[in-house]
């Protein structure tokens, strides 16, 4: 997904932050919100896609495609920046290839800090 436009939130549920994703092409695509961290000022979060009914790994339940399935599936995930509307309401942008670099330095070290935290 080249760039995020008229996305939203669609609600809060045992997945988490459900986020719906357009387009350019009209599109939706929905994602769930993994993860918020802070660069800076600025925040920015993980969403992964939850798209797909079956993956094939043999998992009896509709779940995320992450590091504790095992199939093959790969995961769309798109690192964005969250900020709020005039209105006050979340929404997720693409961030520019600047915050992109500091957004994606700041979650590798932060990874490598619960890493070794366990």
């Amino acid at each position: 997904m080249d760039e995020l436009k008229n996305n939203s939130v669609v609600e809060d549920d045992s997945e988490g932050t459900v986020v719906v994703i357009t387009d350019e092409d009209g599109n939706e695509y929905n994602y769930v919100e993994e993860m918020v961290f802070p660069v800076g000022e600025d925040e920015y979060a993980i969403l992964v896609s939850i798209d797909g009914d079956e993956c094939g790994c043999g998992c009896e339940e509709e779940h995320i495609h992450d590091e504790e399935c095992d199939c093959d599936e790969e995961v769309d995930v798109i690192l964005a920046k969250v900020v709020k509307d005039e209105n006050g309401e979340v929404e997720y942008i693409e961030p520019t290839d600047e915050e992109f670099e500091m957004a994606q330095k700041a979650y590798e070290e932060l990874m490598d800090k619960l890493e070794a935290e366990e």
